[in-house]
């Protein structure tokens, strides 16, 4: 049973910073190609970020570029997202999704077969 555990969401004020990590089980995880969604109250679902499962690379929505940073550790079988200078329009539930293998990058969510429950990320101004 594959199993995504989402953690280190929060409140931060306005330029601060959260570390958020998502611990996978059940898969796999040096052939997944990992990403990070996100969905706002009232807004439709976000792609954030994305790492493939081969060459580590990765690939980012304009909207966090240079302030967010997406990283693995197989060993570990986590993904990480480093969000900096944290904007309140970053406030949302972040979700961490998984699709096997995969070509390059991929920020469709409809090409990820797992998802983890997410977890809150609250920023005040």
């Amino acid at each position: 049973q594959v199993q995504l555990v989402e953690s280190g969401g929060g409140l931060a004020q306005a330029g601060g910073s959260l570390r958020l990590s998502c611990a996978a089980s059940g898969l796999t995880f040096s052939i997944y190609s990992m990403a990070w969604f996100r969905l706002a109250l009232g807004k439709e679902r976000e792609f954030v970020a994305d790492i493939s499962w081969r060459a580590g690379s990765t690939y980012y929505a304009d909207s966090v570029l240079g302030r967010f940073t997406i990283s693995r550790d197989n060993a570990k079988s986590t993904v990480y997202l480093e969000m900096n200078s944290l904007k309140p329009e970053d406030t949302a539930v972040y979700y961490c999704a998984a699709r096997k293998f995969g070509m390059g990058n991929s920020r469709r969510g409809s090409d990820y077969a797992y998802w983890g429950q997410g977890t809150q990320v609250t920023v005040s101004s």
